[in-house]
């Protein structure tokens, strides 16, 4: 069980949602040891030292003590907490090369985007950002709420990095921030567009703008364009928002992973030794007519 407090080194304790979960739920008692991230890319092996755990219950009466003192002028609670004494620091290495960023505008139907939100973080994004663009569904978003959703799949994926998770921002304004990598834009408009496994420069930081349902309108893809943006394509099938951000994120991870140097070579051997060249072709002049997208190289 992982548990996730991201000050664990200036204040070596749960916060409180996590003691309630280690000392009602799992009975753990002083002296238990246990697993805890700072979301920042460190994992420690801690143990419990003591505890000042008052249950629901307490915390109720708690809080009761907590506002007669605010109304007195003095603060008499005493906080829920379970105290660890830290045994080991563990960092953990990066997982994948450079930074993957989804901007996507979320789907009227949030229950979407906190599927999207959780898919990604357990599959591996750096983060987040909601834009607000002509055909937006929704103007606002539960920020905490998708947090928390996000904060549970990087615990039951065991990962020790929490992706950012940036507020609504209007599409404008988005695309003048700084970005430090490859930019991209996926629409629907039957124009000239590349695949996104081809455009995408191995192992470089990306930026991926995902529209609405009713996708951008044409001239948030022209000022898009004339931001630095590529425009892209996810495949032939027509993707809802949400299943075209994971697509998107899941394509840099396989063009990173699968198509590095060593995986090309064992490719290319293993297609070259198969016995079915097509008609009229030898395996060599086979392969070398196909387009090799940049990350062959």
């Amino acid at each position: 069980m992982l548990f996730y407090a991201p000050d664990i080194v200036s204040n070596p304790q749960l916060p409180e949602a996590e003691a309630h979960h280690c000392l009602k739920v799992l009975r753990m008692q002083p002296g238990d040891t246990l697993q805890i991230t700072d979301g920042k890319g460190n994992f420690y092996r801690a143990e419990i030292a003591g505890t000042d755990y008052q249950g629901i219950a307490g915390q109720a009466r708690n809080d009761k003590i907590q506002r007669a003192g605010n109304d007195k002028g003095r603060n008499n609670s005493v906080s829920n907490c379970c105290r660890v004494n830290i045994l080991e620091t563990i960092p953990q290495p990066l997982l994948w090369k450079g930074r993957i960023e989804i901007a996507m505008a979320p789907t009227k139907n949030s229950d979407r985007v906190e599927w999207f939100a959780e898919k990604a973080t357990e599959t591996g994004v750096d983060k987040i950002s909601f834009l607000r663009c002509r055909f937006s569904e929704r103007k606002e978003m539960p920020i905490e709420r998708i947090l928390k959703i996000m904060i549970s799949a990087m615990k039951q994926s065991e990962k020790a990095r929490l992706p950012d998770l940036q507020t609504m921002t209007d599409f404008k304004k988005f695309i003048r921030q700084d970005f430090n990598g490859q930019k991209f834009i996926a629409h629907c408009y039957p124009v000239e567009k590349i695949p996104l496994a081809q455009a995408y420069g191995r192992n470089g930081n990306a930026l991926i703008l995902i529209g609405p349902e009713g996708d951008f309108s044409e001239e948030e893809v022209e000022l898009a364009k004339e931001s630095g943006f590529v425009p892209v394509s996810l495949g032939e099938s027509r993707l809802r928002t949400e299943t075209a951000a994971l697509a998107a994120c899941q394509t840099i991870h396989i063009v990173n992973q699968i198509f590095d140097k060593y995986h090309f070579d064992s490719f290319k051997s293993a297609y070259l030794a198969s016995p079915f060249p097509p008609a009229g072709q030898t395996h060599d002049d086979s392969f070398a007519c196909r387009r090799q997208p940049p990350f062959f190289k």
